[in-house]
């Protein structure tokens, strides 16, 4: 198949250059990208071979076009791009990156790049940014768990309660509000840290500009406020993980400038304290190098009184609304500079992850230049008591739109389809785009023991409730993720974690009936519904057609004793059908706008 070598947001839908509907469904590629191939210091390292080695894409990009896949959201992190030091970019890497895209063009699978964090870098307990950024801001990094500003023995998103962290996504954001006198060779930190940020990216989209399969970029993958928004420095917060160590903000800045501190353990469902408490920083020491000082008690949050940290303003953090007055400028900015002899790019934004976002109504999708840019949402879901509790139950869903406990196959079925379709429901009605950038199911269930040679009953059940929701609400979607690299005991290569819907120890797909499903790829015309039946293998679309070629995908592994097709034109004569199991493709033909109906049926 050729690739969609141009994409066209009308409202709330995607086009192709013939005009028809896209819908995306694809994967991230991959968790493994996060981390490099070789080398451990700045100078050294290398991501060349992330996500798989370029002699290898061919066949990675061939088994993803089989599935059905049509976009890939290409995870790579600032840290790849700009490790060595600031405007230092890897050439070497973004030649490697330029030549895996356009194998993905030959298999017909578009690529928008993700620029990926979590919990802000690698130094950090995550990944994304370069180690650099925190010794601008003073960091000593030798000491950045000795003092309990990074955590690496829990999970690994509470880090995000750590001071590291948190006062880099501050600074990020929110720098010139909170932080003032904070300066970086002349420049207040936030400008600093975004500046090098965007241009990061800029270069790498100059580099990667004759990519005909490049759609556009990521923004900034699940922004986080650090301590941006929190009442006072004694609030816990958007906690991420099912326990763990939960200093307040307090707690945290007291300790990374030097006084040992008791922070409690807390559970998340509940959000009560347990038994646990941990002291941070009971070696006294600043995580300060010399001439450097907390930048929080430089803009009067605290001091230090008679050898004790003392809160000065309890409320430090408790200006402004972190989407709109923090996250949009950047994201405005962002959008407006990587635009730049790229207008035909499309710009995936986020929000924090099933909390606030950034409304794009109209008159805001416009750069500097009054041209237009073209925007759509990236939105993530998880479903929280699998992700963290590693156990499958149909029965038992989190609401995380209503911070409730879903009990009952049924109500689980209609809570995850109306989560997707809330979730939808903004962007659509600002007329912009809806996908959903992440979401997927563990595959080390009930500790490793579900799957494998047993099979993935449970991961394709899981996938199966999932995209019934997404097709239900007509979504494009990624599926989280697919790792090259993953292998027994690796998972994904990353802070233990293993979604990867494909590994080389089964060699082939996991769960592949669960993620890999039919689905309309192109419709010529306005799409009604479509749905899919995995009991009996029964796929159904309707839509209102106009003259053309409308593309359903139906997987060979779905049917392995062959399928039928029945199209029911509202008009006898005005619309054919090819059945290309080959290609795995049900084409259909209208020659005038009708309405239509597509029915596949195994034999």
């Amino acid at each position: 198949m050729k690739p969609v070598q141009r994409v066209f947001v009308d409202g709330t839908s995607f086009l192709d250059a013939e005009g028809r509907t896209l819908l995306f469904r694809g994967c991230n590629l991959g968790g493994d990208s996060k981390v490099p191939v070789s080398g451990t210091r700045p100078d050294t390292i290398s991501f060349v071979g992330r996500p798989f080695p370029e002699a290898e894409a061919d066949a990675h990009f061939a088994r993803l076009a089989g599935w059905g896949f049509n976009l890939v959201r290409l995870v790579m992190t600032w840290e790849a791009v700009e490790h060595a030091g600031p405007g230092v970019y890897d050439e070497e890497y973004l030649s490697y990156l330029r030549n895996v895209i356009k194998s993905a063009d030959a298999h017909g699978i578009s690529v928008f790049v993700d620029p990926h964090q979590d919990t802000w870098s690698r130094a950090t307990g995550g990944s994304g940014a370069p180690a650099w950024t925190l010794e601008a801001m003073g960091f000593d990094l030798s000491l950045l768990e000795a003092t309990g500003a990074v955590d690496r023995s829990g999970p690994w998103p509470l880090n995000y309660h750590r001071y590291a962290c948190a006062t880099l996504f501050t600074l990020f954001f929110g720098g010139n509000t909170f932080a003032p006198g904070r300066y970086v060779e002349g420049m207040t930190a936030q400008d600093w840290l975004q500046d090098h940020f965007i241009d990061a990216m800029r270069h790498t989209a100059r580099r990667l500009k004759d990519c005909d399969g490049l759609i556009g970029f990521g923004t900034f993958n699940e922004p986080h406020p650090g301590f941006i928004g929190l009442p006072t420095l004694g609030t816990r917060a958007r906690m991420m993980a099912a326990e763990g160590v939960v200093p307040t903000p307090f707690e945290a800045i007291a300790a990374a400038s030097g006084f040992p501190v008791e922070a409690s353990r807390f559970a998340l469902f509940g959000h009560r304290e347990v038994r646990g408490a941990e002291t941070l920083n009971g070696i006294g020491k600043s995580l300060f190098r010399e001439g450097f000082v907390c930048p929080w008690r430089e803009a009067g949050a605290w001091t230090e009184r008679e050898g004790q940290a003392v809160a000065v303003n309890d409320a430090f953090f408790a200006r402004g609304e972190f989407a709109r007055d923090y996250l949009k400028p950047f994201q405005a900015r962002f959008m407006d500079t990587v635009s730049k002899k790229h207008e035909h790019y499309v710009f995936f934004a986020e929000g924090v992850p099933l909390a606030e976002r950034a409304s794009w109504p109209a008159e805001d999708r416009v750069r500097s230049d009054g041209k237009p840019l073209q925007v759509a949402e990236a939105f993530h879901w998880y479903e929280g008591f699998l992700v963290t509790g590693k156990k499958w139950r149909p029965w038992l869903a989190a609401d995380a739109l209503n911070n409730r406990a879903v009990l009952g196959r049924g109500p689980v079925r209609k809570s995850v389809g109306e989560q997707f379709s809330s979730l939808a429901s903004k962007p659509r009605a600002e007329d912009i785009p809806a996908l959903v950038g992440e979401f997927g199911v563990p595959f080390d269930l009930a500790r490793g023991r579900a799957g494998g040679e047993s099979g993935w009953h449970d991961q394709e059940e899981a996938f199966a409730l999932y995209y019934d929701a997404i097709d239900s609400s007509m979504l494009h979607s990624l599926v989280w993720n697919y790792a090259a690299s993953n292998g027994p005991g690796r998972g994904d290569g990353w802070n233990g974690e293993d979604f990867s819907i494909w590994s080389e120890s089964t060699g082939g797909g996991r769960a592949l009936k669960g993620f890999s499903r039919p689905w309309p790829v192109a419709v010529s015309g306005t799409p009604d519904s479509f749905s899919f039946n995995a009991k009996n293998g029964e796929f159904n679309l309707e839509w209102q057609g106009t003259p053309g070629v409308t593309e359903i995908f139906v997987p060979a592994h779905w049917y392995p004793g062959g399928w039928r097709a029945e199209v029911t034109p509202a008009k006898i004569g005005i619309a054919t059908y090819e059945e290309d199991p080959d290609r795995q493709r049900l084409f259909v033909t209208a020659v005038e706008a009708c309405a239509l109906r597509a029915r596949i049926l195994p034999l």
